[in-house]
């Protein structure tokens, strides 16, 4: 093994079917040195072989990354829900209370127009503002 790594290093081929090998330099602080020396003792592998192999895991997608997982099933129906149909495009204005962003016009989500210069100081106009574009939301 460690005649093969050095082969590969001198004339940058690898005889494994990954084609043609780089070489390249990285530079480790001592603690990721330390860590990969031991890895490549525990392993009984070359340093080169273990900084491989942990590329190689992070580039590998698991062949059952989109089967069955749950984060990509729509979401169960709940006929009691009772939350906000523009929450996912207004969720500043439900947690922080700032104005909504988004309104929908004609099917379509649109920009809501921009806040009166007073909206802050004054209720009524935040009042009159909110209304108008709740009801087109």
């Amino acid at each position: 093994m460690e005649l093969r790594e050095s082969a590969v290093a001198e004339w940058g081929v690898s005889s494994s079917d990954t084609g043609t090998m780089v070489r390249t330099q990285i530079y480790l602080d001592r603690k990721e040195h330390q860590y990969i020396l031991t890895e490549a003792s525990r392993l009984g592998m070359p340093m080169a072989a273990v900084i491989r192999s942990f590329i190689d895991e992070k580039m590998e997608v698991p062949e059952d990354a989109w089967d069955d997982n749950p984060l990509l099933k729509p979401p169960v129906k709940d006929p009691t829900f009772k939350g906000c149909k523009d929450g996912a495009v207004n969720h500043d204005h439900y947690i922080y209370g700032t104005p909504k962003k988004w309104m929908r016009r004609g099917g379509k989500w649109v920009e809501t127009p921009p806040v009166p210069e007073d909206y802050y100081r004054n209720p009524e106009t935040r009042r009159k503002y909110d209304e108008e574009v709740d009801q087109w939301t």
